[in-house]
């Protein structure tokens, strides 16, 4: 095949790489003049024509995932072709070596470097989830270590792309075993933190020089991934809490893409990441058993240091509705600090009961569950109760908030309200099922326009997409003055809002807010909300 000429302008040269599924060549674009890389489907010739159909589609599909990625560390694809019945895939051609490869040559990566290479394969992630793409088969063989010092994320080959109808079987698990996250070994469909737990087993290879889950046979390391934890490693330096993090068996307790970029920066520095303390295990288990961790320190989550993802937060509703909508948040955002000025500023404590006021309007009574005996993930606080709210939702607040309604109309929206002290610290959560949105982003900028013209001394401190419960969503944070008169506590005020849409196509915005001096505490409590949040 060597010297053979492609599309009459591609010419082979010489083999550079091969694996299960293809074969790829380096070649000359005798047009541009220019060397590239070319994938050939070599499995098309040794399989059924049903099969052969299969793997024809992933090829394409592979094709189609990574040109509509538009970033430094995914690997450009420039051409594809027919020939011999097959399709052939032009890319950039990537001089270096694969992390598979670095490992086997020198035992182990070590942990700044794992954390820098580790950085662009998320950003590479990040860009893929932003275009509806999943890459599904994380792993060392597909981070390319170039010798110019670009690291990228290739092989696309059984991409999932959003609006695609699936090209596998029923029941049919694709990718590396080893790099498997378990609700994918479970069946389960496949999300962006999918992506993430890969690449924590990813890291976890690269430090170690060993897959953390590899056993005896592909089930034996298949039931490792669902059933134990990994073992503790031993050369990961700070880059430990980041894979602890990124391993936990819940999706929705993995840490978000802005928190992992920003452990894998100071780790990249050799610095114990800021956000260390949610992914510290304070007690193993065994076979079978779940880890308990520490909980989670608040993230920083302004745009300066959280580069844009995909993300949730606040409250909508459709055009003819959208004016009520904006007057309604903005009264909301007023009640805030309750309407009452004779009633001083109090102190607040997180978790003191003897600090909670009968709400104004307590609404429909809630089911409080009792305080759990093994905290779940770690991320329940002791004093911190279960509420199931008849608005079909629940979730974890301090033992003594109250509950109120603040809008419940006829066009499917409501917004339910908690507070210990009758608005001064508040939790808000929006339920709209008709949505004025499909993306949550562009909800949030519309919501942040309006915020801006009625707000005092608004400004928005950050606004990015995130990825929550594996949807697309939106984080929006912001800070304003309540001004004195009519309000129960004037000043400074902050509030983050995450808006998200279920699979329900219910568009759910979790939002709080406190006096800015309280914010630390404020801030490392809505991290716990956005955990233990359930849709019913």
């Amino acid at each position: 095949m060597q010297g053979l000429l492609l599309a009459g302008r591609y010419r082979l040269a010489d083999s550079i790489g091969s694996g299960g599924m293809g074969r790829v060549w380096r070649a000359h674009d005798e047009l541009l003049h220019r060397a590239v890389a070319i994938k050939e489907l070599t499995a098309a010739l040794y399989v059924s024509e049903s099969e052969r159909g299969v793997l024809l589609a992933r090829t394409r599909a592979e094709a189609r995932a990574a040109a509509r990625i538009n970033h430094s560390a995914v690997v450009t694809v420039h051409d594809v072709l027919e020939h011999d019945g097959r399709p052939w895939i032009v890319m950039e051609l990537v001089e270096g070596r694969s992390l598979a490869d670095a490992v086997k040559e020198q035992g182990r990566v070590e942990p700044a470097e794992a954390a820098r290479i580790g950085l662009w394969v998320l950003r590479a992630l990040r860009a893929a989830h932003a275009a509806g793409v999943l890459h599904r088969d994380v792993k060392p063989g597909n981070v390319l270590l170039g010798h110019d010092g670009r690291v990228l994320l290739t092989d696309f080959g059984i991409a999932q792309i959003e609006g695609d109808t699936t090209i596998t079987r029923t029941g049919e698990v694709v990718g590396s075993v080893d790099y498997l996250a378990p609700e994918r070994v479970r069946g389960h469909d496949p999300g962006p933190s999918s992506d993430l737990w890969a690449l924590g087993a990813t890291l976890y290879t690269a430090v170690e020089g060993r897959s953390p889950f590899r056993r005896t046979s592909p089930l034996s390391t298949m039931q490792a991934v669902v059933e134990e934890e990994a073992t503790d490693p031993r050369y990961a330096g700070p880059l430990a809490p980041v894979i602890s993090g990124l391993l936990r068996k819940d999706p929705a307790a993995r840490p978000s893409t802005e928190q992992v970029e920003h452990m894998l920066v100071e780790a990249a520095e050799g610095r114990r990441p800021y956000a260390v303390q949610a992914f510290v295990p304070t007690q193993s288990g065994g076979y079978g058993q779940q880890r308990r961790y520490e909980q989670p320190q608040a993230v920083d989550t302004r745009p300066h240091l959280a580069p844009v993802t995909q993300a949730g937060p606040p409250t909508a509703l459709r055009k003819k509705r959208r004016r009520v909508r904006t007057v309604a948040l903005v009264i909301a955002v007023a009640a805030i600090t309750g309407a009452g000025a004779a009633v001083g500023l109090r102190e607040w404590k997180a978790g003191d009961a003897s600090h909670a006021s009968q709400s104004p309007n307590p609404g429909p009574s809630l089911s409080a569950g009792p305080s759990p005996t093994v905290e779940p993930q770690g991320t329940v606080p002791v004093g911190w109760k279960q509420y199931h709210d008849p608005a079909g939702f629940s979730l974890y607040l301090p033992e003594g908030w109250k509950r109120s309604v603040s809008i419940k109309s006829k066009n499917g929206l409501q917004q339910i309200d908690y507070s210990p002290d009758g608005g001064d610290h508040l939790v808000r959560i929006a339920v709209d099922t008709l949505p004025d949105f499909d993306d949550p982003y562009a909800h949030q900028v519309d919501l942040d326009q309006q915020l801006s013209r009625q707000l005092k001394d608004y400004d928005r401190l950050g606004m990015q997409h995130q990825i929550y419960r594996d949807r697309q969503g939106s984080r929006l944070e912001y800070e304003w003055t309540a001004e004195a008169t009519g309000f129960r506590s004037p000043g400074a005020y902050r509030a983050v809002d995450l808006m998200y849409v279920a699979r329900s196509g219910v568009e759910y915005a979790i939002y709080m807010a406190s006096p800015a001096g309280d914010w630390a505490t404020t801030r490392k409590q809505f991290e716990t909300v956005l955990k233990t949040w359930r849709e019913n």
